[in-house]
């Protein structure tokens, strides 16, 4: 038995244990523990054998004595008693069901118990037979719901968060590193070029061992990942496979003399890769994933770097964020692709949140958290009363909080004089008919209103659209936070007419947030390629809700980069003073 199938049923046994009410520790422990055996460059395997040292699966972090039974017993009967116990009461396909909006644990043994559902086909024809109208906390509308979350789950469950994929991309990277002659690994395709979402990940490797003379002991070492879960093919100079969650990776072992043709062509997109060839042709030229040829007498022009084989084409070096063929080779043809934005332009973060309300840590660490990332101000914007999840500020104790802050922001001064300023703020709730959350009398007393939409998602759309209007004329609002309302394969954008709403924020000087957090990443690129042709003013925020998080700003700055977008271009790349004068003046 592999780590990857240690891990699948140690967390296949956390979901049995949070459908069976089990206490939230202990389905804790056994997410840490499948979490520490993935993360294994060891088979566990040869740490339980007879003469293995007793120690060695304590010395994980996360496995415990009980832990290091229960793998024991996995490894030599391929269960253990407590699986085998939970999966005589459940059946292992009711934990897709807890993927599904409103299926949580209880939700799902209940409707185990209640109906006999144990999986998504008999879910759906349960909700369409009118059979969960008749339980409790259940009717129509959770029905209507839990429908067309099925429907999206079908849709998205073989797509990944950047995030999600990003991560996985380190750490197969650093597994194959362990290979000695291995210089280069680069993630290409859409990954890449920065799409919020993948279907897939392609993986490019170079250096001395990826030479096709010794190539062969490379692509032992990458079929033999621990990570691994199906190995699917494995050729010359590839290795294809699947991870537990079911990504596909595929991993091209590439010389350096044609590292850069490949690392072009994986990229793409496709469209971009048809009109880049349609150009080398016109030239005499042909561009494949291996070099770019002279037609007449195949000899290479271009082969080791993307930057010769775009120069060969009399075109300056495109970012692969902009390669989707929407007029990217015009502007290096023309000498006019912008000036990105990068994460070093940025100097603020004007929506976060500490622990007075949903988030983790203190106005001071999440500050010097900032501060630690070269960012001279920072806005605090915890949540207003209506949000009652988060333990949402009403007015007394938003006004409590305004002062905590600029409590802070003393401090801070004198500490670190004039490196960074803490700003005191909130993210109100736009209620249900367009007005805020918060009095006039409190919002008056923040420098940084955030006004987003957390509820009633189901409006039609006139009515959303009026009421982020509404909101907008607020003269207290400066940022419409959470634009569109989505959440990256979990949620649609709720219904708005996002042009009026554009059109209207920049003639009122409200700012737009594009949410650089990957699970929102609203505006999407498209929408912030609207909101610079209208005029708007846009920032950049992490929606952090811990100071790590304060890290998710790399995701919002590759979207920006997607939509063409410089510094110029976004008010929080502003000195402190500039940002503050540049916002819609409080009234």
């Amino acid at each position: 038995m592999d780590n990857i199938t240690i891990a699948r049923l140690l967390d296949e046994t956390a979901a049995l244990l949070e459908i069976d009410a089990a206490d939230p520790f202990r389905v804790r422990s056994y997410r840490r523990a499948a979490e520490a055996v993935e993360q294994q460059t060891t088979q566990l395997v040869t740490l339980t054998a007879p003469d293995a040292d007793p120690k060695a699966l304590l010395a994980i972090a996360g496995i415990g004595k009980g832990m290091a039974a229960n793998i024991r017993d996995l490894v030599t009967t391929g269960s253990m008693p407590l699986r085998d116990e939970l999966l005589t009461r459940y059946k292992p396909s009711m934990l897709e069901l807890l993927r599904l909006p409103g299926m949580g644990p209880k939700t799902v043994a209940l409707v185990w118990s209640a109906l006999g559902v144990a999986d998504i086909d008999a879910l759906e024809a349960a909700a369409k037979a009118g059979q969960l109208d008749t339980l409790p906390r259940m009717g129509t509308k959770f029905t209507t719901k839990l429908l067309k979350g099925i429907e999206d789950h079908r849709k998205n469950s073989s797509r990944f968060r950047i995030d999600r994929a990003q991560e996985q991309a380190a750490r197969i990277s650093d597994l194959i590193r362990a290979f000695p002659g291995i210089d280069e690994i680069t993630p290409a395709g859409s990954l890449r070029r920065g799409r919020e979402t993948v279907g897939d990940l392609d993986l490019l490797a170079t250096g001395p061992a990826c030479e096709p003379d010794v190539v062969a002991a490379v692509v032992e070492h990458v079929a033999s990942l621990p990570i691994i879960d199906k190995l699917l093919a494995k050729g010359q100079n590839k290795v294809s496979f699947t991870l537990r969650n079911n990504l596909q990776v595929d991993v091209r072992l590439l010389p350096r003399a044609s590292y850069g043709a490949a690392l072009q062509y994986f990229t793409g997109s496709k469209m971009h890769n048809v009109a880049l060839r349609q150009r080398a042709i016109k030239r005499g030229l042909t561009l494949s994933e291996y070099a770019l040829l002279r037609l007449e007498d195949n000899v290479i022009v271009a082969a080791a770097s993307e930057e010769d084989i775009y120069r060969a084409l009399d075109l300056d070096y495109i970012p692969p964020e902009l390669r989707e063929n929407c007029g990217e080779l015009e502007a290096a043809a023309d000498h006019t692709l912008p000036d990105l934005i990068n994460i070093q332009s940025i100097r603020g973060d004007l929506h976060m949140h500490t622990h007075a309300t949903d988030g983790r840590d203190s106005i001071l660490q999440m500050a010097e958290a900032a501060l630690a990332r070269g960012l001279s101000y920072i806005g605090i914007t915890d949540h207003s009363k209506n949000l009652a999840m988060t333990n949402g500020l009403d007015d007394a104790r938003a006004l409590a909080h305004v002062a905590r802050i600029r409590e802070v922001d003393r401090q801070l001064a004198e500490l670190y004089p004039g490196r960074i300023r803490v700003l005191p703020g909130i993210e109100v709730d736009i209620l249900g008919d367009g007005t805020l959350d918060l009095d006039d009398s409190t919002l008056a007393q923040m420098d940084i209103v955030v006004a987003s939409i957390h509820s009633h998602f189901d409006q039609p759309i006139e009515q959303t659209t009026d009421r982020v209007l509404r909101a907008l004329e607020n003269p207290h609002t400066r940022i419409l936070g959470h634009p569109t309302g989505r959440k990256v394969l979990k949620r649609d954008p709720y219904a708005l007419n996002i042009d009026i709403i554009l059109k209207r924020a920049a003639e009122l000087g409200v700012a737009v947030e594009h949410n650089a957090a990957p699970a929102r990443a609203d505006l999407n690129d498209l929408h912030l390629k609207l909101a610079k042709q209208h005029g708007c003013k846009i920032v950049i925020d992490t929606d952090a809700h811990a100071t790590e998080e304060l890290d998710q700003m790399r995701f919002g700055i590759t979207q920006l980069r997607r939509a063409w977008l410089t510094p110029a271009d976004i008010l929080n790349t502003l000195p402190f003073d500039a940002f503050m004068a540049a916002l819609r003046p409080k009234p």
